[in-house]
């Protein structure tokens, strides 16, 4: 990839910056799709030596990469997420991968191909990942900001898929610990 191409990629990804997620941040800012993907891809480097048997260099990609098409799209949460938004975000991303050169647009092309397949370790890996951290954002935001469904949502978001992975199904039970303590100590402070 010449330094051209490279400036030009990266310019497409730059509204991942600014562009917003459902959730907010402890600071009560809206938390971007950047910031989701880089906790996201920290998430992948810490507990990929918990997983024997996985290759966490491409675990941290996807995980880096899984957002490339909301620079088009932006985010949806997904609870509104329909088939159509998500076939849109595929679009999106193939626009996008066209636009590199031979070898990067057929790496990354072979990568997410192999994350919408959820057949290899990895890819189930980071689809758990993916959504056990936007449970631990919102755990993280301040409760008013949650909409009603997300009580819920907030104790049964990624249990199935976390289930596969023993590390990660303790992770998601101390993750619903700290919904219901949440859920609790609002109930308290509006008594």
């Amino acid at each position: 990839m010449n330094q051209r191409e490279l400036l030009d990629f990266l310019h497409k990804l730059e509204c991942l910056k600014t562009n917003g997620r459902h959730s907010t941040t402890v600071g009560g800012i809206t938390e971007t799709v950047a910031a989701h993907s880089w906790r996201l891809a920290v998430l992948a480097l810490m507990i990929a030596p918990e997983v024997p048997g996985i290759d966490g260099n491409k675990l941290v990609r996807m995980c880096l990469v899984h957002d490339f098409g909301e620079a088009i799209t932006g985010d949806i949460p997904s609870f509104l997420k329909t088939q159509a938004h998500e076939a849109t975000e595929v679009s999106a991303v193939q626009m996008l991968l066209s636009t590199l050169p031979g070898t990067q647009r057929d790496d990354l092309t072979a990568l997410f191909a192999e994350m919408d397949a959820l057949k290899t370790t990895e890819a189930r890996l980071y689809k758990a990942l993916d959504k056990l951290e936007a449970v631990i954002q919102h755990n993280e935001s301040d409760i008013s900001t949650w909409l009603p469904l997300e009580y819920e949502l907030q104790q049964t978001y990624a249990v199935e898929n976390a289930n596969e992975f023993p590390y990660l199904r303790e992770l998601r039970a101390l993750m619903l610990e700290d919904t219901l303590k949440k859920i609790e100590n609002a109930k308290e402070n509006q008594s």
